[in-house]
């Protein structure tokens, strides 16, 4: 039996004054209901099993755009005419198999059609496929002495295509019948699977820094990327946060054993790999020396540890390692690196592809660094030095070694950026006489972060073979502090420097 069947035989419902919502109270509540259980408008909107089309006619006052179908050429008629001037179309079809053209709807809209039909369950799994992604059904069901579809069956035959479904009892609101009523009567709005949340595996990497060396493992066996080079990683499992994750996987994969002091946050990548879902990866950077000797505990799935200047990365790695270090060493944050589906996975070393270089066209750069917040930053510190040529030797060495890139370079000065920032040493034609002394009204000193203590160590032992001069700690007596290591140095023309490797406290800053 279709909705029309009981419509021509004049079933209990047609007896009932809600059908054709000729009562005025009845209309106006009908009318809100639907506002409430139908998307903002416009939407499209397929009323099935439309009979004379008072439910239609109410989602086109509402401004939706209105298909309905009904079996009965003459509903049909009487729905045309009802909706004359309201731009909806009505058609003689079949609720089972509606004649939709080839189209997808936001709604597809049925009242008292479900339970007639032989095969609910089917019918609904058909309507879904009709559904545009995010679209609902909104469904008016109920049991008449006996007869009708109860809720708890149509739950269960939307749940595996449904996001949620909303369960909105009808029966005590008389005012949608017209007069009491009680037996079960209900909607339901169900917002199907077709558009569900987006969700991205999170994976964790660790940056194990040995001065200015990390720690990349070569992966194999794998099924992915492997023969290249990338960190320590792994995806993080139900109930986890990041930091337990990277933490637990340093442990599996090298034998490390950190803890969360140990680690900080270097930086953030959406990233995707060739034909592959998009991921979310937390690189965290820990020190070497913490947690223990790392060594290749998981043999079937690496073929080896090695170690590798953060300033010459090796170009057999997988691309997104790659953009992710190179990203970290410039002081970036945030980054994207989204593969085509044909590009390789790895960076591509040079000859790599038979050449003498690294080809660009097959080993395109996809990394997109995303500006994080700067407002009331450093922008830049501009130095007056009174011979350019052996600043640029001296500070160039230094903020190169401090993850600093050459920036600008003009007549008479030179520019290097980390991320945000800029140091600028310039040699201006209006330079005054004398040196610069840090005794007086003035630049005191800059202090520079360094990644940990054997980072500062290098530093401090290779200064003096690029024009800076370590400083005795009693030049500098402001410089240590509970977990703090610092070392001060000086170049030809007195300009004092200070890296400082451990936690930055406003107490130990001097």
């Amino acid at each position: 039996m279709t909705t029309t069947d009981w419509n021509a035989e004049a079933d209990t419902f047609d007896q009932e004054p809600d059908h054709g919502l000729l009562d005025p109270a009845v209309r106006t509540a009908w009318a809100a209901r639907l506002a409430d259980w139908l998307p903002a408008a416009p939407a499209d909107v397929l009323d099935l099993g439309c009979g004379t089309g008072s439910l239609s006619l109410l989602a086109a006052e509402q401004g939706h755009r209105v298909h309905a179908v009904d079996l009965s050429p003459r509903m049909v008629e009487l729905a045309r005419a009802k909706l004359a001037g309201t731009g909806a179309e009505v058609v003689v079809g079949d609720a089972v198999r509606p004649p939709a053209g080839g189209r997808t709807f936001d709604v597809i809209l049925a009242r008292h059609v479900l339970w007639t039909l032989p095969d609910p369950e089917a019918v609904l799994r058909h309507w879904a496929s009709l559904l545009r992604p995010g679209g609902r059904l909104v469904l008016v069901e109920g049991v008449w002495n006996g007869t009708g579809l109860p809720a708890s069956r149509l739950i269960t035959a939307l749940a595996p295509l449904t996001e949620r479904v909303h369960h909105e009892p009808l029966s005590a609101d008389r005012a949608l019948w017209g007069h009491a009523v009680d037996d079960e009567r209900y909607a339901l709005i169900a917002r199907l699977a077709g558009r569900v949340r987006h969700t991205e595996v999170v994976d964790v990497h660790l940056i194990l820094r040995r001065g200015d060396e990390v720690l990349l493992a070569r992966r194999a066996g794998t099924g992915y990327a492997d023969g290249l080079l990338n960190g320590p990683s792994g995806h993080v499992e139900a109930g986890e946060d990041v930091r337990t994750a990277v933490i637990r996987e340093a442990y599996e994969e090298i034998g490390v054993e950190l803890a969360p002091d140990d680690l900080r946050v270097a930086l953030v990548m959406q990233h995707r790999g060739p034909g592959g879902r998009p991921r979310i990866g937390w690189f965290f950077e820990a020190e070497y020396g913490r947690g223990g000797e790392p060594y290749n505990k998981e043999p079937e799935k690496c073929s080896g540890l090695s170690w590798h200047p953060l300033s010459e990365l090796p170009g057999d790695m997988a691309a997104f390692c790659r953009a992710a270090l190179e990203a970290y060493r410039a002081g970036e944050r945030f980054v994207i690196h989204w593969h085509e589906d044909d590009d390789p996975i790895a960076f591509g070393p040079a000859g790599h592809d038979g050449s003498e270089g690294r080809d660009e066209r097959a080993f395109p750069d996809r990394a997109v660094r995303l500006p994080a917040t700067t407002g009331g930053q450093v922008h830049h510190i501009e130095l007056s030095v009174p011979d350019l040529l052996r600043a640029e030797a001296a500070w160039g060495w230094l903020l190169g070694e401090l993850g600093h890139v050459p920036y600008q370079r003009w007549e008479h000065g030179r520019s290097f950026r980390r991320a945000d920032s800029c140091v600028v040493i310039e040699e201006s034609p209006d330079l005054v006489a004398g040196g610069h002394d840090h005794r007086g009204p003035g630049l005191n000193h800059l202090a520079f972060h360094v990644t940990d203590r054997t980072a500062l160590d290098a530093l401090v032992r290779r200064a003096p073979e690029h024009g800076w001069s370590p400083l005795p700690a009693d030049r500098h007596p402001y410089a240590g502090g509970e977990g703090r290591h610092t070392a001060c140095l000086e170049d030809a023309d007195g300009y004092e420097v200070e890296l400082v490797a451990g936690v930055f406290r406003l107490d130990q800053a001097g």
